[in-house]
This record gives C-alpha cells, structure tokens and sequence, in this order.
C-alpha cells in the first residue's frame, strides 16, 4: 500500500493528499547512487585525440614510381604529394607534416576509453533510490529541515512563478529560509581555477517542475538552488555528488508524471 502526502499552497497551507508514486518507496542504495553519479560524470569527459582526416582531405596525391607521370623528378622540384591541378600540373604540397596545413606529425591517439557506462534498469534504480532518499527526514543535512513533513509537494502554482523575488519568498514560507541562505556561502575552487572571478555557490535545495511555464528562469537566479522539469532528473541533480537526501520541493505535476518519466530514462 502507497503512502500518501499532503499538497501544500504557495503560502504553506495543507490543500489536500495525494498517493506517492512507486519511487518513494524504493530502498535508499548509496552504492547505485554514486555509481549513477560517476557514469554521468565519465560521460562528460572529451576524449583528447585528433580528427583521423586531417590534414588528408585534399586532391594532393604521391608518386613515387621513377619515371612515371607528374613524380616532379628532373623537374627541379622536390618529390612530395602535390595537388592534382588542370593539365597535368601539379600545385602545392600537402598532406604531410611540413606542408602548411598539413598532417601532425605525432597526434594524440584515444588509447583508454574514459566513460564508464551503466545498465538502464540500474540507473533507472539509482534514480528511485535518490528520489526516496528525498522523502526521508533523516537524510536532509539541514537543521531547518527537522521540523518538515517529507517529501515537499506544492501545488502547480509554483510553476507559474516569474519573479525570482516570489520564489524566494515561497521557499521561506515553508521554513526553507536558513537553507536558502547556506545556498549562498562560496566555495573555493581548486586549482587554477581559484583565480577565476567565476563564484561557486553549495547546494541548497532542488526544484522540480511538472512544466515550465516561467519558474526555471525565476529559480535560477537564486544561488544554490537548482531547478529542472522532471523530464531531466539526473542522478546528479538529486544527489549532487552522490551524497543522497537533497532538500527538494515537487510541484503536483512533477508528483503525477514521476513513474512513467524515470521508467523511459536512459543513460546518456
């Protein structure tokens, strides 16, 4: 049997229950979570190699047969693959190293491959065991969020918000105010990347919309919060990090849509 939950208005009010979807039920998996998390990641990376063609595209051919036709021997010009040009003239060198536009000479080669993949039915139990990691009071890392009923589902005026102002007013209704403002402390970045004038905000909370219907952008601005349609869940997105128990808020429609979405979803 199906727990049920209440559905909050924009000012924090009980409107009515719904029954949860199958994913709250799932058993919270670290193990799936951060495996789901790092093929993710993997699957970001850029392999470092060059394209196989260049450098090759061109009519420029060898002949390296003595006396045969267009070699340049006892032309006073020296035997490299030239262009193919009308009448049996040849044009400039190419294809080879020292040409301009030529081949490298020694190109980087993908000799290990980075991604690391994951079967679909694992990820798709990564994503429900993230997602009822959600629900469940002993995982968000938040003194705030002690005193909260779990999950957080509001009604589908939250995706009609426009203003970012109205958004961060709506999440202090619902006592979220102390993790909206952790969401603004800076982190440090590593590296050389420290001297970049880019800032790097904590995760706070997480937003998930049925539709967009203006509140991706409203959201957005607020840092560290991050916001998506629940056609985009990611294994990231609930879990940053693998750490799983992110604070997050559901629109009704998100509610309803939930199952049948994480039942097509696919690797990338």
């Amino acid at each position: 049997m199906m727990a049920n939950a209440n559905v909050l208005d924009l000012d924090g009010r009980q409107l009515k229950t719904v029954e949860l979807p199958m994913a709250f039920a799932e058993k919270v998996r670290r193990d799936l979570i951060l495996r789901a998390v790092h093929a993710e990641s993997t699957a970001k990376l850029q392999p470092q190699a060059h394209y196989l063609l260049a450098g090759m595209q061109t009519t420029a051919r060898y002949y390296g047969a003595m006396n045969s036709y267009r070699t340049g021997r006892h032309m006073g010009i020296a035997i490299r693959p030239r262009e193919k040009l009308g009448g049996g003239v040849q044009g400039k060198v190419k294809r080879i190293p020292s040409a301009v536009k030529g081949k490298r000479a020694h190109p980087h080669k993908i000799e290990k491959i980075i991604a690391e993949n994951i079967n679909s039915k694992e990820y798709q139990k990564a994503i429900r065991s993230a997602v009822s990691a959600t629900s469940q009071p002993t995982y968000p890392k938040n003194d705030a969020a002690k005193s909260i009923t779990f999950p957080i589902i509001l009604s589908n005026g939250i995706e009609e918000v426009k203003k970012t102002k109205q958004m961060s007013g709506i999440i202090s209704k619902l006592g979220l105010g102390s993790a909206l403002e952790r969401g603004t402390e800076k982190t440090r970045r590593k590296g050389i990347r420290r001297l970049s004038k880019q800032r790097a905000y904590k995760k706070s909370i997480l937003i998930v919309l049925g539709n967009d219907n203006g509140a991706v952008k409203a959201a957005n601005n607020l840092p560290g919060v991050d916001v998506c349609t629940v056609n985009k869940l990611t294994a990231n997105v609930l879990a940053p990090g693998g750490v799983p128990g992110r604070i997050t808020i559901w629109s009704e429609a998100a509610i309803e849509q939930l199952d049948r979405t994480i039942g097509a979803m696919k690797p990338e």
